[in-house]
């Protein structure tokens, strides 16, 4: 065998097994296939053999810093990290610990995605292709109903339980956008298009699949079926003007006997704090209790982040106290680490041990039905708890976000104003 067979030999089988041999890299990357940039579409299976249609956009895929972008309507939430591995690209979803790992067969994509966080997780099956290909099909016929406006929305799972909800929506250009709000938060930027006799909608930001299916039985009604990976829940709508959740400062109330949060938790560098603090005494504090594995915990820290930054010299401050998935010290402190980062978040994060309610009974025992990530106390300048709002209602709610905001506000400012 020539030296320049050798040359090429020894490189085949050096491909994905040993890195660091920049003179073999032309030879490896001949063999593997890459992703392209430009805009895909993609499914990811859901129950009863339904797809869940999203798009994304591949920007720089030939370079070290591709990025693909995760589009949901007016959302695009951009994933780093690219790499690749023997045959096959792997897309971390970071916010989420979770991840996309796909093989390159002739321009498609096929493989899983998979939620890195549980042990021996086998994913959920994924299909993507390069093209301009619509979210869904336009409708030779699409029905004349239109779904724009307000929504009350009936949840009807296989259980026989039933919970009330509020959908808004708005079409423009044959597209439809909008969410569904629930006493815990929203199902996050939904995108859509009619069809001969309703509606279908989905979204991917990249931790659950939705696939809507709604079909009107008049012009005020519909009936449907929301699918993730794990089941179905049967939907029932009715058009309401005035749709409203249940009172979200309702929802979750201080045991008799209590006006006090009295935790001390560690944040991510080991120190601990507790509201009884020099840094929180005299002062408005708002304590989020969230998750960095919840999307609407992330919502709801976005806009935190920004706020604190411009409202701390007024006497006010946060403190964030995270549940995470596992009952790890280490993995917890990575966690909240790269969500402070993330979110360019301030204030802080202190870890309050694996999500569930075992862990929340034992770092606020005062509460008595807290039930949603996320849950925002309004504690006023002698300690005492004012207000609890359960629930987060976020940018993909349209005029309901602009409202929650108002409302924020609003109590904040009335708890700086009262004097000590």
């Amino acid at each position: 065998m020539t030296s320049r067979k050798l040359l090429h030999a020894s490189a085949y089988l050096l491909c994905g097994g040993i890195a660091g041999l920049s003179f073999l890299w032309g030879s490896c990357t001949r063999h593997r296939q890459q992703l392209q940039d430009g805009v895909w579409r993609a499914e990811l299976l859901v129950s009863h053999g339904r797809q869940a249609p999203f798009l994304f956009e591949v920007a720089n895929a030939k370079t070290d810093s591709a990025v693909l972008t995760l589009i949901n309507g007016e959302e695009k939430t951009p994933l780093t990290n690219i790499r690749y591995a023997a045959d096959s690209v792997i897309i971390p979803i970071e916010a989420y610990d979770a991840l996309i790992k796909v093989r390159v067969l002739d321009g498609a994509l096929e493989g899983r995605f998979i939620k890195s966080y549980i042990e021996g997780d086998t994913g959920v099956p994924f299909k993507a292709r390069r093209g301009e290909a619509p979210r869904f099909a336009a409708a030779a016929q699409p029905t004349a109903v239109a779904v724009d406006g307000k929504w009350d929305i009936l949840f009807a799972s296989s259980g026989g339980d039933t919970a009330r909800n509020v959908g808004i929506f708005k079409t423009e250009n044959q597209m439809v956008t909008g969410s569904i709000l629930t006493s815990s938060g929203d199902l996050r930027f939904l995108e859509g298009a009619p069809t001969a006799t309703g509606v279908q909608l989905s979204a991917f930001s990249g931790l659950t699949p939705y696939y809507i299916e709604l079909s009107f039985t008049d012009s005020s009604a519909f009936e449907g079926a929301l699918y993730t990976a794990r089941g179905k829940t049967t939907l029932i709508g009715s058009r309401n003007d005035h749709a409203a959740l249940v009172d979200p400062y309702s929802l979750t109330k201080l045991k008799r006997g209590y006006n006090h949060l009295g935790f001390r938790l560690p944040n991510a560098d080991g120190q601990e704090l507790s509201l009884a603090d020099e840094r929180y005494r005299g002062k408005v504090v708002i304590v989020s209790v969230l998750g960095t594995w919840c999307p609407n915990c992330l919502d709801e820290a976005q806009y935190l982040a920004q706020w604190y930054r411009e409202n701390r010299e007024r006497g006010v401050e946060i403190v964030g106290l995270s549940f995470e998935r596992k009952d790890d010290l280490g993995y917890a402190r990575a966690a909240v680490s790269k969500f402070k980062k993330r979110y360019g978040v301030e204030y802080e994060v202190l870890l309050a041990g694996k999500v569930g309610g075992e862990s929340v009974a034992k770092v606020l025992p005062e509460v008595d039905g807290l039930s949603s990530y996320p849950t925002t106390f309004f504690v006023d300048k002698k300690g005492r708890v004012a207000k609890i709002y359960t629930g987060f209602n976020g940018p993909a709610t349209g005029l309901f976000y602009e409202e929650w905001k108002k409302d924020f506000n609003d109590v904040v400012d009335g708890l700086i104003e009262i004097k000590n």
